[in-house]
């Protein structure tokens, strides 16, 4: 049985270098030398993976009247090796699959972030906005990732396993131009 940790990572203010972190790229693939972490004896799951959302935002304001002209945002996926962990010696290439699979579902709500802040205009109450839809974007992940490891019963159900891979696939590519760069 795998079960998937999710870390909520939020700053809003300066991402933290002290943690080690790999950012999603359609060009990378786990490997199980990525998985860093002390396996947990006392589980039945094989492997955890470790994924997050990071956000980070500045508004800009006319110095004059304080309102609001522009603003930025970041928002990156990244995968956190020291805290994602397998038991070697019961994993294998479609355990790998799945644990990427939760990878890129992390990846997929970075995008539908990023899009949904794309059409956000501008307010005064901005930053909560900002907040808000954070906070909705990453009980969305929260909710897709649990419904994922049940339906496909933590990898062990192979045709869920693929229904998941198919529709996770067609979905990136659906907002590939909010893809994460780097």
């Amino acid at each position: 049985m795998l079960k998937y940790m999710f870390l909520m990572v939020s700053f809003f203010l300066l991402q933290s270098d002290a943690m080690e972190e790999l950012s999603w790229s359609e060009h990378y693939k786990l490997s199980w030398k990525d998985f860093k972490g002390q396996p947990n004896k006392d589980t039945d799951a094989v492997a955890v993976t470790a994924s997050g959302i990071t956000f980070s935002y500045s508004i800009n304001k006319y110095k004059r009247t304080q309102k609001v002209q522009g603003f930025k945002t970041l928002v990156k996926a990244f995968f956190y090796p020291e805290h994602s962990w397998c038991k070697s010696d019961q994993v294998d290439i479609h355990v790998l699959g799945h644990e990427q699979l939760h990878f890129d579902i992390t990846e997929l709500h970075a995008r539908l972030f990023r899009q949904r802040i794309a059409n956000v205009k501008l307010h005064e109450d901005l930053a909560q906005t900002l907040q808000d839809m954070h906070a909705k974007i990453e009980a969305d992940l929260m909710a897709m990732q649990n419904a994922y490891d049940t339906e496909s019963e933590y990898s062990i159900d192979v045709k869920g396993q693929e229904k998941w891979q198919d529709s996770i696939t067609k979905r990136l590519k659906s907002v590939s131009q909010f893809k994460s760069k780097g």
